[in-house]
């Protein structure tokens, strides 16, 4: 049994794919056929019913042109709620200081040798 927030969205769904259909000017019958489903499949994904597989949706939305749209339901670029737990469980790193190339120089001894060495 669905959520009352999912049956709100999947009647919006359902109102959507209508409002597609009829600004193509195509019968339902006619998308039923594009898509490979029965007409009653038809209405009953208009109406949001629940039952009606995401498969149906997929080639309801190939035969309206929106296939692209389906890929944007759960896009998770835009998904906050997850892009802020996944920052949360990044581990920091340790910053670390790195050594100048310009080391400190030793003093050095008459000849040039830093340990006072000459050859």
């Amino acid at each position: 049994m669905p959520s009352p927030k999912s049956k709100v969205a999947l009647v919006q769904l359902g109102r959507d794919v209508r409002a597609a259909r009829l600004r193509r000017r195509m019968a339902a019958a006619d998308l039923a056929v594009r898509a490979g489903v029965s007409l009653s499949t038809i209405g009953r994904l208009e109406k949001g019913d629940p039952g009606v597989g995401v498969g149906t949706l997929a080639n309801v939305l190939v035969a309206l042109g929106l296939i692209k749209n389906l890929g944007a339901l759960v896009d998770i670029r835009s998904d906050e709620l997850g892009l802020a737990l996944s920052a949360q469980q990044i581990p920091k790193r340790a910053v670390r200081t790195h050594r100048s190339k310009s080391r400190a120089l030793k003093p050095t001894a008459p000849g040039g040798d830093p340990e006072g060495e000459a050859f």
